[in-house]
């Protein structure tokens, strides 16, 4: 699941009252949404990020960008795995999509990191020592549940 050559940072879990294509859907639409406002293509710009603008596919496929993100991997119903790198950071966030009973989805998002030299230690300590990327994580995860389960 996603780069395995990236160091393990995270990994978070939500069981969705959704079928699988109900969920992959919804992951798609939330992520366009969140990645796609103006303040993340700042944020993409601001630190350097190689994909700074929403383009390709949609509902996401392989090639299709988000700021911040290259989609790598896209089978649909199943998994969904985001790369991208900048000036302190490489890095890939992998979602996956698992049956978990009749009209439920497991998904997990894993996080996979790399922080080279003085200011990517720096930056890990600001964005995953604080807490901030679990935190988003989770909220990212809520809000898929929520949109598939509507």
């Amino acid at each position: 699941m996603g780069n395995a050559s990236l160091p393990y940072v995270d990994e978070h879990v939500t069981v969705v009252a959704a079928e699988a294509d109900v969920v992959w859907r919804s992951l798609s639409e939330t992520l366009d949404g969140s990645f796609s406002r103006p303040r993340a293509a700042g944020y993409a710009r601001l630190v350097g990020c190689a994909d700074r603008t929403a383009s390709g596919p949609r509902p996401l496929g392989d090639g299709a960008t988000l700021p911040g993100f290259r989609v790598v991997t896209a089978v649909p119903g199943r998994e969904l795995v985001l790369e991208g790198s900048h000036r302190f950071s490489v890095y890939a966030l992998a979602f996956r999509l698992d049956h978990a009973g009749p009209g439920r989805t497991r998904l997990s998002a894993q996080t996979r990191a790399d922080f080279p030299g003085r200011a990517g230690r720096l930056y890990r300590r600001l964005t995953i020592g604080t807490g901030g990327h679990a935190i988003g994580v989770r909220r990212l995860l809520s809000a898929v549940r929520r949109r598939s389960e509507r």
